[in-house]
Order: structure tokens, then sequence, then C-alpha cells
């Protein structure tokens, strides 16, 4: 009896001592609930799915073969053709990507930091995360370029008219056949305006800049057409010369391309546009002669049809570009046994600058005079090789292991306005 009086006794102590506990904890508990309900509320910013990452660096380890192909802003901005283009990166030998930052409308097609360029009503959200599409890109090793058109532009005409070719008949801007306005290419003030929006694009992480459209007008009224600022008798050639010049010197570290004429690479004029493939060799990066078969005419190198001949076209055109880029070679090493280097580097003579540009050539991808199906679009890149290799084995001490990465080739660009490119013609990724 006294044994279960005890152990009773055992349990109602212990029965007190867990009853007090939960006490403690549940006062405790409440203690708590009140302090966190009268805390003042945490703010929670919602993610814009907008927003954009950082600027990017430019890729680390870019391809020393450019094969690249181009998409409008529009494709850029699209989630699904840039599916395409990424997957095409990554089947095909594609490594690059010629990107629209500003187009012949004069729109650029992201939200540039440029105050100018704002008040002009100049830039659109075309591509909305720009910053992020470059990384992505980056991400599978794709070299990223930035596309400008310089002196064809719609917006910067309506901004500056004192900047636009005028028309003589109306007082007013100018127009080409196509209905589009120019820029007079001699103006500093588009120049300066250029090299903004290239120094934004590069900040971005884009890895190139590509300048088109850098000549004067051709298609339309010429006789009507007013300078503002060229004064009619510097050579038009040697106003691009000051403009390329005045580019690198603004970006001397940048790669820099620029588009040309197919015929720059055989005519030994500026086609009265100012485009002379010498005064391009020292600024550029690479040269980009638009050699596409069917720009040519009836004719061209006794052809009836270059079209149809894709391999001649692209294999002469650059043949003959690259005896040009010799010929400038030599001349400057002419010029500096003549002169004497010590003379130069005193700045007592000029000689031509060095050598700077290797071509890389626009290919055609595109139905123009002819159906362009997998095989012509070989044939020209084909020619491109052949060409470089051609080079190889008659430049002294050129030679390399790679044909196409040699001192005058460093690759070739595809060209299709709607971006959807002949995959069948496009070796394997490896």
């Amino acid at each position: 009896m006294k044994t279960i009086a005890v152990a009773f006794l055992l349990l109602v102590v212990a029965a007190s001592v867990v009853a007090l506990f939960l006490h403690e904890q549940g006062s405790r508990a409440i203690e708590v609930l009140v302090e966190q309900m009268s805390a003042p509320l945490a703010i929670i910013t919602p993610v814009d799915p907008n927003a954009d990452i950082p600027p990017q660096p430019p890729l680390s380890n870019p391809p020393r073969v450019i094969k690249a192909a181009y998409v409008t802003s529009w494709a850029a901005g699209s989630n699904k053709k840039m599916a395409y283009i990424k997957r095409l990166a990554k089947e095909t030998e594609l490594n690059a990507v010629v990107i629209d930052v500003k187009d012949y409308t004069g729109v650029i097609s992201y939200d540039a930091d440029l105050a100018d360029a704002k008040r002009y009503g100049a830039t659109e959200r075309r591509i909305p995360r720009i910053n992020a599409l470059i990384k992505e890109l980056h991400d599978i090793g794709v070299y990223v370029i930035a596309r400008i058109a310089v002196f064809e532009d719609q917006r910067l005409p309506l901004a500056h008219p004192e900047w636009a070719l005028q028309s003589k008949k109306t007082g007013t801007q100018w127009h080409d056949y196509k209905g589009l306005m120019w820029m007079d290419a001699a103006t500093r003030g588009v120049w300066d305006y250029t090299i903004a929006i290239a120094k934004d694009a590069l900040a971005r992480g884009f890895d190139e800049v590509n300048l088109d459209y850098i000549r004067f007008a051709s298609d339309g009224d010429l006789a009507d057409v007013r300078y503002p600022v060229w004064d009619g008798k510097t050579p038009k050639k040697e106003t691009m010369r000051q403009f390329f010049a005045y580019v690198r010197q603004a970006i001397p570290d940048a790669k820099l391309s620029a588009d040309l004429f197919g015929m720059t690479t055989t005519n030994n004029d500026d086609l009265n546009i100012g485009q002379y493939l010498e005064y391009a060799l020292p600024y550029f990066d690479a040269v980009a002669p638009m050699v596409y078969p069917s720009h040519y005419t009836s004719g061209f190198i006794g052809i009836t049809n270059p079209a149809r001949a894709p391999y001649d076209v692209v294999r002469y055109s650059l043949s003959e570009a690259i005896k040009r880029m010799k010929a400038y070679i030599a001349a400057r090493d002419t010029a500096l046994a003549t002169i004497g280097a010590a003379n130069v580097s005193a700045g007592a003579m000029t000689v031509p600058l060095p050598l700077r540009a290797k071509l890389r050539p626009w290919l055609q991808d595109f139905n123009l005079g002819a159906t362009y199906d997998a095989e012509k679009i070989q044939a020209q890149i084909r020619a491109t090789t052949d060409a470089a290799r051609e080079c190889a084995d008659t430049c002294d001490g050129l030679i390399h292991d790679e044909a196409i990465d040699g001192r005058f080739i460093g690759g070739w660009m595809l060209w299709n306005a709607g971006g959807t490119y002949t995959e069948e013609a496009l070796r394997i990724s490896d």
C-alpha cells in the first residue's frame, strides 16, 4: 500500500512538471506570435520578367575562323527564332551571329543608354533583354557581332535635317528610289553618333561591331542631291577613309568590320560611292565584301548569269582582292625600304599604314537570279576556302595549317533577310 502511495505521489509531481513546462512554452509561443504580428510587414518587390542582367564580358575564347549568320533585330527578340539559331550553332559549323543593333530604319533595337538616341525617338525594345541574349550565345561559344547601318537612316534626318541629304527641288530631305533618306557621309555629327552606338554595344558584351551602309547614296536622282557638308571636291573615297580613321581612333582596341560592295574587290575606282578596298584595309579587323553572285551583272568574267555560277564569282572576286592586299603590303614594304624606318618613326615621312584586315565575305543564302540550294551555298564556301588556300600556296612565308585561317581570309558570313538558313549546306559540328 505504501509503495502504491509513493508511486502515485511521483506521478502527480511529474504531471505537475509537464504542465508547468507546457504552460511556459505555450506562453512563449504566444509571445513570439504577438511579436511577429506587431512587427512591420516586409515589402516584397515583384520580379520584373523583362528585367535584363548586367552587361557581359566579351567571349573569352573567340573562334579563329568566323562562320556567321545574320539575324534581324526582330528575329533576335524572338525566343523561337533564337532557339533555332542556337540549335544551328550547336549542331553545325556556325559559330557566330550578326545582330542588327541599328538597321536602315535608324532604330536602335534595344534600350540603349544613349540620351541623343532616346531624344530622337530612335530606340525600341525589339530585343527586350540584350545582355541576357549575349550571355546565352556566349555560353554556347557563339561570337556576337553588332551590325550598325550608318548613313542610311530614317530617324536621324528628322532630328537633324541639316545633316541629311537635301533635295534641290523641294528643299527638304532627299529620298532614293525606295523612298529612303540618307545622311551626308561627311558629317562629323553622324560619325560621333555612330561611335556612341558602337561603344554602347561593345559595353553590353558584343564581341565586334560591323558597319554597313558606309558609303555615299547611289540609288536615286543624284542630280537632285544637295550635300549640306561634303564640299563636292574632296574625293568620296577620301571622305570615307577619314571616317574609317576617325572611328578607329575613337575605338582603338575594338574589333571592327566593314561591309563593302562586292565590286570593290575587282574595281579600281570607288564606284562613285566612296568605297575603295585599300582605304578600308588599315582600319578594320575584317572587311566583308558582299560577293553575292546574284548582284553581279550579266557578262561578269564572261558569265551570262553570275547567280548560276557562285563558285566562279566568289573565287575570282576574293582572289582579286587578295592580289590587291599583297600589292598593298609590297608597296608599304618598298616605301619603308626607300624612306627608312628611322625617318618614319621620327615622323619625318609617312608610309601606308600596316594592313590590318582580313577578308570575311558575305555569302548568299537567298533566292535571287537562281534557286540557292545547298549545292550553291557550299560552292561559295568552297570558293572562299580555295581562295585562302591559293594564297597559302603562293604567299611567301604565309603558309598556315588551316587555309581559311590564313593571312588574308578569316571566315565568311551568310545573309538571309528572314534569318532562315539552308542547314544541309553547313557541315555538322564535331
